[in-house]
């Protein structure tokens, strides 16, 4: 009876642990102190994955220039092709031969994420949608997105329309510095149309301190995806997330990302204003008798030791290098993961090498470590990857969670 109780449990971990798990091949992750430019984190973060919505971004940005150059106005008013009423959801559901504002379509997309609205944009700066995802490109080539190629202005699925992390990032400090005047749309809450109220998808701007922006997206293929910028202090930070599994999962590990860094930086601290002194009193000197002969410079003559001229940077956004990795003598980090025991050696194999596929950015090029255990008249056989640091482990950790593989964080004292 007591070997049967003890079995059971078990034989319950080694069928969560040996389910199918969904692949992470859609996961890519950045977060960049926008004032200096400087990447604090980032995982995956130059893979062309699918942008899903995120692609409104861009759309929006082009939006904004054709405003900023008076091309268009917030009142005027744009054509509804049959085209563009018949996108896929997410959409306002407009009927072909209405009309719509710029003000409202701007709205729309940033809360809504309107498919429909936004194929009426491309159609209407554009020409026809295909000609403004061109459009798109360029703009985003010249921004320094270069591992980005737009097909349509939505995000709607299309197998050659991709982008990545640190593309991303780069657009939405990009579209904040070119354009601050309209970047305030969007934390725009709710947004109310024909007597519906639609609420923004950004859960961040409710629900962490200092959000202000900008957009989600998702599609099947892509997963959730987000990108979020928060200000703390006087310090913006931009964080990227693609491939979330939920919603709710992805908002949560965004979170994480930025209170990690935020919790990073130096401690802000108020300047102590102190009341100004009032100015002593100085009785002036008599003047000379005679007065004293300075010597003028010839109007010609250069100043001593000029200032060179200052240099215009080519490009007022930032790289998003990464940081290099610091070179070290020292002993491997001493901080594991433990992914869990299992009744056959070679289960335990497959586990091994599923984990190192799952979280092949993180995880050591040293093989596991599988030790045999027992546990009464049972043997079993437990899987460790040992040589993170702290950090790294729990990012470790935290991929393997998402699908759904069972992991904990091991100090050196147990790994």
């Amino acid at each position: 009876m007591k070997l049967r109780n003890i079995i059971l449990p078990f034989l319950l971990i080694l069928a969560v642990v040996m389910a199918p798990q969904p692949s992470l091949a859609k996961y890519a992750s950045i977060v960049v102190n926008e004032t200096t430019g400087k990447v604090l984190y980032s995982r995956n973060a130059d893979k062309k994955l699918f942008p899903a919505s995120l692609t409104k971004v861009m759309t929006l940005y082009l939006l904004f220039e054709e405003l900023e150059e008076g091309r268009i106005t917030m009142d005027t008013r744009m054509k509804v092709s049959k085209v563009a009423a018949g996108r896929s959801p997410s959409k306002l559901g407009l009927k072909a031969g209405s009309t719509i504002k710029v003000k409202d379509a701007m709205l729309a997309l940033i809360t809504k994420s309107a498919n429909d609205v936004a194929t009426v944009i491309a159609e209407h700066l554009g020409g026809t949608e295909r000609k403004f995802a061109k459009r798109m490109t360029r703009k985003a080539q010249a921004l320094g997105m270069t591992r980005t190629n737009f097909r349509n202005a939505s995000g709607l699925p299309h197998s050659k329309q991709h982008s990545t992390a640190r593309d991303m990032a780069r657009l939405a400090i990009a579209i904040r510095k070119d354009f601050p005047q309209y970047f305030p749309y969007f934390k725009t809450q709710t947004y109310a149309w024909k007597g519906k109220r639609f609420k923004n998808h950004n859960t961040l701007l409710r629900t962490f301190k200092g959000t202000d922006g900008i957009k989600t997206g998702y599609t099947r293929a892509s997963g959730f995806n987000l990108i979020a910028t928060t200000e703390r202090n006087g310090t913006r930070l931009v964080g990227v997330v693609f491939g979330g599994r939920t919603g709710s999962s992805r908002d949560k590990h965004m979170k994480y990302l930025l209170a990690k860094q935020f919790d990073s930086l130096p401690r802000f601290t108020k300047p102590v204003v102190r009341q100004a002194r009032a100015p002593v009193r100085q009785q002036l000197p008599v003047p000379p008798q005679k007065p004293r002969v300075v010597a003028l410079a010839a109007v010609n003559d250069p100043p001593p030791n000029p200032s060179p001229p200052l240099r215009r940077p080519s490009s007022d956004l930032p790289e998003l290098i990464d940081p290099a990795l610091p070179e070290t003598t020292s002993a491997p980090s001493s901080w594991g993961i433990q992914i869990g025991s299992f009744s056959k050696r070679h289960r335990a194999h497959i586990a091994a090498r599923n984990a190192r596929k799952l979280a092949d950015q993180i995880i050591p090029l040293q093989p596991a470590r599988l030790s045999e255990v027992q546990y009464g008249e049972v043997t079993f056989w437990q899987v460790q990857f040992t040589g993170f640091d702290e950090d790294n482990a729990r990012a470790a950790c935290i991929l393997l969670h998402r699908s759904g593989m069972a992991c904990i964080v091991v100090p050196s004292s147990l790994a």
